[in-house]
Order: structure tokens, then sequence, then C-alpha cells
């Protein structure tokens, strides 16, 4: 709670002559004043209920001298009380020289529950009397004050009071209005006042009726709570006064102080969200409340926090008051604090979800209520994760890199999900480092996908699709497609054993692996997966057919498939193995879609390859994965080109020119020259460095290799060192190592002078390699050395 202050308040009550009556109903008692002086008998003296002073005339009589006592008459039993008796059971009894006052509160037990055209009345009748000597004094007590008669109807309040209630006019027949007013506050109000507030005061034969909007001027609200709910009552102090005469009291003033409470009506709450996307903030109002209100605590992903708790978790809340007596609360909140939910929804935007809930306390009451706030930011601020590809000999490999919303995405490949603890019974690798997901497949598992099979290759496809964690709902696919080398499913080895793997096309659906055969149905796969079948068989066997030429044996067969019940096979793979004397050689092969045509052999490609190595020693190259490598002025690059296949002694790999550029494209401009016909650049002042390649456990044949050194001070133009990424080229000559004497490309050598390129009447596989980005930087410390 704030700090109290106090306020003063002055108040004044004007005060008219008496009147032979007056009753007044106050909030938690009623009260009757009665003049006591002795009147002249007069020849028209009506009685009072004959009864009562019947009843009452023995106590008279009986009762001691010079006290006051009171007797209280209800239905079943008349009762008197000395005035310290009647004290005791919590009435109010006073006199002066001429008047006489009773105050009885609503829960004494002689209150009587009378109705009165529908309206409740607290009721007492009461005889108090005084006994001298020759003389009893009897005066007449009786107070009335309604309990209900409020009704509330179109956010009106309506007040309804009879005239003339019968306890309080007994024995009278003849009445007379004198004055009817109404007022707030024991305020009186005039007739301009009550209109300005558009309050109505009717006065009928017999009730007298007031009518007050809900929200009057006068009244006020409070906040208040029902079944957990906030909301408000509204609360008004009325009262009315009503003047008569009649034929057997005279005048009669009968004033009502009426507290009025409305019904509890629930508020509802405006929440409204007003983000400041350049500074990443939600700025939620909440409101409008009263000002009895306070904001005790929030409570953040079930974790409740005080206000200023709540600032070191980055919820910053205040109020802002209105000149009406109203007030909201803010609460602002980063989109990255902590209880922000995030969630992707489509291209480029995400939803940022606030869901807290608000304690209030109600002052000076302590009642509390909660309020649960949702409300959502869309914004335009999603990175959606991104993939390279590549394949090698044997494999795919996937490289994703993660975005800011798929934290929670889960990699599938088909109905697979990818996970390392199970990546090894599946034959694939997985390696997640929170901004990377790597993937590598294996090009025969069975999480790949076959288009065709030609003599160029199988083309294969990979697809991987990331879905989301909780609903599984598709995110992101990607795919990645290569064609790999078709020895990479036949084996012909030496001892006359063939082993064929045959795939399952994406085109023949229903095909069932187990159900493949070779031209002898009766040999069937040795194994089979849910994409391929492998046949392991002697050339001799299974209706392999052969040929025989001067130098090889070549042995053919087919892979088929029937559909029950046909003899036309819809899938069919020829395969062929050449064995030469004391050699046998892997030969391609290619899926007919028809019936089998004849395949030529298929001509073996110039395999390369260019790296980048770590160090002088050669020992590491830089991997895949590291690419782009930086580097830093003077440092040295050391690179290796490497003739791969064909793994043939008498080949030599020979190197005509090397150059840069800053695109893949080995064509692309500018180009800086690094090799120029298989010598260094002149017009360096960093002259490229050869370095001798000898036989290792790595190196079978060291003439397939050549090694240099290159200085990133090649790559300063004038005095500005180029910092982007660059790509090296290389195009080389194969050579034998016994060339010709007319060979004269392959027998040239570097020498000081200028170079001369001749041409050589003998043909030579050429072929160029390109190697990985590799980024130049300035010197680490920021300055050029």
């Amino acid at each position: 709670m704030k700090n109290a202050t106090t306020h003063l308040r002055s108040a004044s009550c004007p005060y008219g002559p008496w009147s032979p009556r007056e009753l007044v109903c106050e909030t938690n008692y009623m009260e009757v004043s009665v003049r006591r002086d002795v009147p002249q008998t007069e020849k028209d003296f009506i009685l009072n209920e004959p009864e009562d002073w019947i009843l009452f005339y023995p106590e008279g009589k009986a009762g001691e001298a010079s006290i006051w006592q009171v007797v209280f008459h209800q239905p079943e039993e008349k009762r008197a009380l000395l005035v310290s008796d009647a004290w005791r059971a919590g009435y109010g009894l006073n006199t002066t020289e001429t008047r006489i006052l009773l105050r009885v509160p609503y829960n004494a037990a002689q209150i009587q529950l009378v109705k009165a055209q529908g309206i409740t009345f607290s009721a007492v009748r009461s005889s108090t009397f005084y006994k001298q000597q020759w003389m009893i004094l009897m005066v007449d007590t009786a107070v009335a004050c309604p309990v209900d008669g409020v009704n509330y109807t179109n956010k009106t309040i309506i007040w309804t009071v009879p005239k003339y209630f019968q306890a309080l006019s007994a024995g009278a027949t003849g009445f007379k209005d004198v004055l009817v007013e109404a007022g707030m506050n024991l305020r009186k109000l005039s007739a301009e006042e009550m209109a300005s507030r558009k309050c109505v005061l009717s006065n009928d034969l017999n009730t007298i009726t007031m009518k007050i909007p809900i929200g009057a001027e006068g009244g006020s609200y409070k906040t208040s709570v029902s079944s957990g709910k906030h909301g408000a009552k509204y609360s008004i102090n009325l009262f009315l006064e009503h003047q008569w005469e009649d034929n057997k009291w005279g005048l009669t003033k009968y004033t009502i102080i009426k507290e009025i409470e409305t019904p509890f009506e629930q508020a509802e709450l405006a929440v409204t969200n007003n983000p400041n996307l350049s500074a990443r903030l939600m700025n939620v109002t909440v409101g409008t409340f009263l000002l009895d209100v306070e904001l005790v605590n929030l409570t953040i992903e079930g974790t409740t926090v005080t206000v200023p708790e709540a600032i070191q978790h980055g919820y910053l809340t205040y109020e802002i008051q209105y000149a009406n007596g109203s007030k909201i609360y803010v609460i602002q909140v980063s989109f990255d604090a902590p209880g922000i939910k995030k969630e992707y929804i489509t291209d480029d935007t995400r939803e940022y979800t606030l869901n807290v809930t608000l304690k209030f306390i109600i002052l000076p009451t302590s009642d509390t209520f909660a309020v649960p706030i949702i409300t959502v930011s869309a914004v335009k601020d999603a990175v959606l994760p991104s993939a390279r590809g590549f394949c090698d000999k044997n494999d795919f490999h996937l490289i994703i890199t993660r975005g800011n919303v798929d934290q929670n995405w889960l990699p599938f490949i088909s109905d697979q999900h990818l996970m390392p603890e199970v990546a090894q019974k599946y034959y694939y690798s997985l390696n997640d480092n929170g901004t990377h997901l790597t993937v590598s497949v294996p090009f025969l598992s069975s999480l790949v996908d076959y288009k065709d099979i030609h003599i160029s290759g199988v083309m294969a496809s990979l697809h991987l699709t990331l879905k989301d964690g909780i609903t599984l709902a598709n995110k992101k696919d990607f795919s990645i497609s290569c064609r790999f080398p078709p020895s990479e499913l036949i084996q012909c080895l030496p001892n006359g054993t063939v082993v064929i793997t045959a795939v399952k096309l994406v085109r023949l659906e229903d095909l069932d692996t187990s159900l493949l055969v070779l031209r002898d149905k009766q040999c069937k796969p040795s194994l089979v997966t849910k994409k391929a079948a492998t046949f392991k068989f002697n050339v001799n066997t299974c209706g392999t057919s052969r040929k025989f030429n001067s130098t090889s044996i070549t042995y053919e067969n087919d892979v088929l498939y029937f559909r029950p019940g046909n003899d036309i096979p819809v899938y069919q793979l020829k395969f062929v193995c050449v064995y030469t004397i004391k050699h046998s050689a892997d030969v391609q092969y290619e899926n007919k879609n028809h019936l089998p045509l004849s395949i030529k052999p298929g001509f073996g490609s110039l395999d390369l390859s260019l790296k980048l190595f770590k160090e002088k020693s050669y020992s590491e190259p830089y991997r895949e994965l590291e690419y782009p490598v930086v580097k830093y002025l003077r440092e040295a690059l050391y690179f290796e080109v490497e003739l791969l296949q064909p793994a043939d002694p008498r080949l030599e790999l020979n190197l005509e020119d090397c150059w840069a550029t800053n695109s893949q494209s080995q064509d692309s401009l500018p180009q800086w020259p690094i090799l120029i016909n298989g010598c260094e650049n002149s017009e360096d002042s960093y002259r490229t460095v050869f370095y001798e390649v000898n036989y290792s456990h790595r190196v079978q044949f060291p003439q397939h290799l050549k090694r240099f050194e290159v200085t990133v001070f090649t790559f300063v133009q004038g005095t500005t060192l180029l910092q982007m990424q660059l790509y090296f080229h290389c195009s080389v000559v194969i050579c034998s190592t016994t060339p010709l004497p007319s060979d004269v490309i392959c027998q040239r050598r570097c020498n000081a002078g200028t170079h001369r390129l001749d041409r050589s009447a003998e043909p030579h596989p050429q072929g160029r390699v390109s190697s990985g980005a590799v980024l130049i930087r300035k010197g680490k410390n920021g300055q050029q050395r």
C-alpha cells in the first residue's frame, strides 16, 4: 500500500424547529423523537389502538414511581423494560424537558418485518411511560423504516418508499403532504441540481420514487471481486425527507438516509499491444482500473515475481493516471526477454507471444484478483535455414546453416528422424554444432532415391526435411542430386565372382526388390533392402553369357523384374565384366527402359584434385567444412595438385598455368597469374616456390603430384591488399614418364629468360582443377606489415 495521506473536511448540519414527531431511518438504526408535553383534553380526542392502552394500563399502574419504562407490543406478547434494561438490550432512550427519543437497532429482538405496498419495513410498536403521583405520562414511540425497495434497471437505481405506513399512522384518517425533498451525502438538492445530475424525484398518491443514473455525480465507484473476476460496484448516499400532517399526530417529519450499493458488474479490461519494432519491444497497455487497484506481482512461465523483480527479468511495468480517476498499466518487454514465446509463421514472419499473469490488490480491503495477458506481435525478422551440398565418390554431404526460426525443428529423411544415437545403425553421420547441421549419407543408403541409371552414372537424390518438433509439420525441404559412378554398383573380382547391386528407381514405386532375379530366375539376391538388392555369383552361373577375343573375356548378365503374371520385364539392368590376362576391370553399365540393347564399353575420365594444406609439411589439408580459409598478409598458401585417376605409374602430371580469381568461375575477370607455362610469374616480387614430392605412405606415385607455395603478397594491387574471397585454378597436362623426343611440351623446363610455348605433335590428356575459397585479410593486428 502506498503511504496514506490525511485530508481535512468540514461539514455543517442546519437545524430547524422540531416537529411534533420526527422519524429518522439511518443505516444501522431507526429513531423516533416525540414531543412529551401534556396537552389539553379535546372533545374529539381519538384513542390510538385502544387495546394497547388496555394492555398497557396494568404495567403503568403497577410501575414504580418516577422511573421511565418502555413497553414493546408484539403479536404474541408484550414486554416492559426499565430504561437500564433497554440500554443493555441495545436500545437508546433519552429525554429532554419537552421530548422523548427512542433509538432502535435493526437487529433488536422486538423488531417486526412488515410489508407495505410490496416494500418490507422493519417496525417496532412501543409505548414509553413515566409514572408520578396522581399521573402516568404515556408516549407512543412506534417507529418503522423501509429495508428494501431498491431496484436496478437500465443502468438506473430506482428507490421507492410508501408514503403512509399503518404502524406510523395509527388512528389517523386524513393526510396532507407538506414537503418532499431529496439529496445526496446529507445535502439537499434543488430541482435544478437534480436535473443536472439526471436524477428524478416523483411523488404520487401512495409512493415517493427517486431515480438515479448509475455513475451519477455524488456517488463513487469502488473495485470489487466476484468469483475471482474483477469488476466494480457503484455506491451513493441518498436521503429523503417527507413531511406530512394528519388528523391525529399533526406534523410528522420522516427522514430516510439510505446507503445504496449496486450489484457487482464485471469489468471488461482492454489489452492493447503497440510494439516498437525498431527497438524490438512489446508495449502492452492493460486497463482501465480505478485508483484503488495496485499491481503487486507478475507470473512469468510459472514463476511469480514482484514488480521490482520483474524489471530484472526484462519486464518493466508502470502506471498512467487520468484526470477522470482511472488509470492503466503499461508493460514493456523485449522480444528476446525470457518467457517470450517465438514461433515461425510463414515466409519472413515470426510471432512473439507474451503470456503473463498480473496480480492486483484492492485497497483498503486487500482483496486480490488476477488478469491473464496473452498478446501476439508479428515481426518480419525470420531467417530461414539455408543449405549447400556436394557429393564425393561414395556419399552425399548436406550442410545446413541454421537460421533463427529452426531451433526446435527436427531433421527427417522420408519418415526417418535423424538422430546421433541411431546414425551408426543406418550408416549415416550427423553433426550439429548449434550453427550448422551436417549430414553425410552413403550413396547406397536406404534413405537415398534413385532416378535413373546410365553409362555416365547413377543419378541419385537425397531429400531432407526439417519438421516442427511438436506438430511434425513440414517446415523446410532441402535436396541434393548427384551422379555417382556405376563402378560403385559392380565388382568384378579376380576369382570370377561378380557382386552387383541393383537399385530401385523412383518411377517404379511398386517394385519389390526381393523379387529381382538374374537371367536364371533361380538366382535371387543375397541381400535385400527396401531400395536395393545385391547379387553375388560366379561368372559361370545364373545364365551369364561370355564372349572371347584375343586379349579378354567379356561376361554379360541382366537383373530383371517381372510383375506377377507377366513375362515381360518392367526393369532390366544390363552389366558387363571384362577380364584381361591377369587383370580384371569394372566396366560401366546402364538401366534400359525397354528390352536390352547391347552397350559399348565406356571410357574413364581424368580425376584431378587441387588441395590447400595447412603447413609446409603437406600432412593435413583443409577439409571441405573449413572453407573459406582465412589467410593474412605475408602468410603462405601451400597447394598440391594430384592426379587421382587413373592410377598408372607410367603417367606424369605437369602444371601449365595457375591463376587466381575472385569467383568460382575459372574464366572470370580479373585474374592474377601465379604460374605461366609451368613456371613462376616473373612479375611477382615474391616468386612461387616449388617443392619436391617424395614417396610416402600417402604418396604412391610421386610423379602424380605437384606442390608449390604462394605468398599472400601476390594479391596486393599497388599498396592496397585485396580483402576478398579468392579461388585458385590450375590447368594440367598428363605426360608419359618416357616422352618421345618430338614431345616438346612434356620435355620443356623453366629458365630465367622468357618462356615460349611450343606446339607438340603428340596429343596429351589435359584438364583443369580448382580449389575452395580463400579469404584474404590484413594482418591480425589490423595493420599491414
